[in-house]
């Protein structure tokens, strides 16, 4: 009885055993069929459809440019690339490497070379590796076999048609057409268009936001390219589709997006004129360079705009690059050479390199010691050749005397305004800007003369369409103080008032201060783009000058007390100022320091002003041409025509040219010549339709 208990009691823990550890085993997959399915359902579910999901990014046309007469300056040329899809390919060996060495003679490629491993897999790039088609089309049958592999990229035409026409004989092998960057003027237009380039790392991920795809759509680099990236891009289309465990595409899973082309550009360059400049600028510089037996410059700007609406119609900066190189893909060896090369062809000169401006600034001096009442336009003053002052830092000092000097050194003698500003005297200027003695009592001032040079568009960027703009420097006392812990000295006024000493421009300030004088006071917005439209020629925005503020009526000068201290308002410039302003400069053409370059052109009324800028940066005093008394000088040279109502301002500047008239004027002089000669074709052509 008692064993026959025992018995019983063991049976029944050998029952619960059994039953706990299948209750365990059960609960343990409820456990885990509950979480794969409720508290982890959804991530798999996503993993699951993106295995199963892809977007395909379909590539978008850029927008062409042209310049203002339609003539194409960028546009979109087809690319031919041989690809293979090894899903797709013979599974018969003998016919497979039959292909490939038909293949590999039509592309010049052979069928097999490289090793395949982990490291070189790593770097693999399609048209960019060291393998054969073979080794290349395992690497893509080891990815995806049903995505089309690059084998060679940009073959000619001639070659993709025999490619396309074998298709049926090849299966697996094609060819596909994408879109590349061609420029047809090339360097002519290169600082202006830019060239593309991959997208930079840094905007990768806004560039994927917006749909785009690193590694193979373009980003602008420079020039219109980089400035008006977003109005050229348009916008990539989008398929969603299936896709099986081996790339294979299924089906769309919803409505394709079609590409979006980006719009077209207008600039209002006129690339007829655009040669001409450029031809003049390099004759000029090879010119002085040979008649010197020295490589006396190798860079240069000239920038030509309508005063009356901004419009640019030329800008050129030498040296420049070749974009048409880059247009594919961008070669290290060429891209170390042009950014090795201490002229900087990839800068743009015309609106990111800052000079002295030297005596085409001295207009500003002009207009502000006039509406300022320092002197009358009918007031002499005395030059001799030089002044002597006495050079102060702080206001009770006894200082030390210090001469500033004439380019003439037996002076000018009795100098008004007119002469003054059309033999350049820099002894005038120096008392207009800085006073002397009894003769000016009070000279404009270093402060009045930045209000002065920024309203006429010095000191600030002038938000013209290219990337990398400089500000250029309208120095004051409080700028010296902070950026070289000096104070202010008297000199340092007089210097300024010649566009010298810490006083710096761009070419293309340069070029809009002589514009706003013609255009009697009215500073236009400078500006690249006429017009834009979309693919089908629509205009989506017409051009609109747009004039940024007019100086005789909008208060853009700052009102100062007796102690040059601002007192808070603002005023004006009398329109007479700016009119005998016009008129010194044209005093410059007919009796100054430009007669001899512009002898012939008296029916165009130019108005001119020269300027020889002393120079002393680091490339000088590497050779050693800082030479007290004597440094060496750049050349610049601005003008506008005709002077009672003109159509064209331009401005030629040549690195350590020498003196303005003689290497600059004859440059602005050409391009003068250019644009009234093409604007005589053009009306002869209007009068023949």
């Amino acid at each position: 009885m008692n064993n026959s208990h025992k018995r019983d009691n063991l049976e029944s823990w050998r029952l619960y055993i059994v039953l706990g550890t299948i209750a365990t085993v059960f609960l343990f997959y409820m456990f885990r069929l509950f979480s794969l399915q409720v508290i982890n359902g959804q991530i798999f579910l996503d993993q699951a459809n993106e295995n199963r999901i892809k977007n395909v990014s379909e590539m978008t046309q850029r927008g062409i440019i042209t310049d203002r007469n339609g003539f194409v300056l960028a546009r979109n040329a087809p690319s031919y690339n041989v690809i293979i899809t090894p899903a797709y390919l013979p599974t018969d060996e003998g016919t497979l490497q039959k292909i490939y060495r038909e293949l590999s003679k039509l592309i010049d490629i052979p069928v097999n070379r490289g090793e395949i491993t982990d490291e070189s897999v790593k770097t693999f790039k399609y048209c960019d590796n060291n393998f054969g088609i073979s080794q290349i089309v395992y690497i893509g049958d080891t990815n995806a076999p049903y995505t089309p592999v690059q084998v060679k990229c940009n073959i000619d035409e001639k070659t993709a048609l025999i490619i396309q026409g074998k298709q049926s004989d090849w299966p697996g092998v094609g060819v596909e057409i994408i879109p590349v960057r061609e420029y047809p003027t090339g360097s002519l237009t290169s600082e202006v268009i830019g060239f593309l380039g991959p997208i930079p790392a840094a905007l990768e991920a806004s560039m994927k936001e917006k749909g785009f795809v690193p590694g193979r759509d373009k980003y602008g680099y420079a020039g219109v390219e980089n400035s008006l990236n977003e109005i050229l891009m348009g916008q990539n289309g989008k398929r969603t589709i299936e896709v099986d465990v081996a790339g294979k595409e299924i089906r769309n899973i919803t409505n394709p997006i079609a590409p979006v082309p980006g719009n077209n550009v207008k600039l209002t360059i006129d690339v007829r004129l655009q040669n001409a400049a450029k031809t003049a600028l390099i004759s000029e510089i090879n010119f002085w360079n040979t008649y010197l037996n020295r490589i006396q410059s190798a860079n240069g700007v000239v920038i030509a705009l309508n005063p009356k609406t901004g419009e640019i119609l030329a800008l050129v900066s030498y040296p420049t690059y070749e974009n048409n190189r880059m247009a594919r893909f961008i070669p290290a060896y060429y891209y170390n050479q042009i950014s090795n090369d201490p002229n900087r062809p990839l800068f743009n000169h015309a609106v990111s390199a800052e000079h002295s401006p030297g005596s085409v600034f001295k207009m500003v001096t002009a207009i502000g010691a006039l509406n300022e009442g320092v002197v009358t336009p009918d007031k002499e003053l005395e030059d001799l050749g030089k002044i002597t002052i006495m050079q102060k830092f702080t206001e009770n000092e006894v200082g030390i005397p210090r001469d500033y000097v004439c380019h003439l050194a037996t002076g000018h003698g009795m100098v008004n305004f007119l002469k003054g500003v059309a033999q350049s005297c820099n002894v005038y200027f120096y008392k207009l800007g800085g006073g002397y003695q009894n003769e000016v009592p009070k000279g404009l001032g270093i402060w009045r003369i930045g209000e002065y040079a920024r309203a006429l568009g010095y000191g600030a960027i002038s938000g013209v369409e290219l990337p990398g703009e400089s500000t250029g420097l309208i120095p004051d006392p409080t700028w010296k103080r902070i950026n070289l812990g000096e104070n202010w000295a008297t000199g340092d006024t007089y210097i300024a008032t010649v566009g010298q000493g810490y006083v710096l421009a761009t070419p293309i300030q340069v070029v809009m201060s002589a514009a706003t004088i013609g255009n009697n006071g009215k500073l236009m917005q400078p500006t690249l783009v006429r017009e834009i439209t979309d693919k089908d020629g629509d205009v989506v925005k017409p051009f609109e000058p747009k004039m940024k503020w007019d100086l005789t009526v909008d208060p853009k000068i700052q009102v100062f007390d007796e102690d040059f201290l601002p007192t808070g308002e603002m005023k004006t410039i009398e329109p007479w100022v700016l009119q005998m302003a016009k008129e010194g400069m044209r005093e410059v053409v007919r009796n100054g320091t430009a007669t001899k370059e512009f002898v012939g052109l008296e029916s165009l009324k130019v108005a001119a002003k020269t300027g020889t800028a002393e120079y002393c940066d680091n490339i000088a005093q590497a050779k050693n041409l800082c030479q007290p008394g004597n440094w060496p000088s750049h050349a610049w040279f601005m003008a506008f025509a005709p002077y009672d109502d003109p159509e064209i301002a331009v401005v030629s500047f040549v690195y350590n040219g020498g003196e303005g008239a003689s290497v600059s004027g004859p440059v602005v002089r050409k391009v003068m010549d250019a644009y009234f000669e093409l604007k005589a074709i053009d009306a002869a052509a209007n009068l023949q339709q």
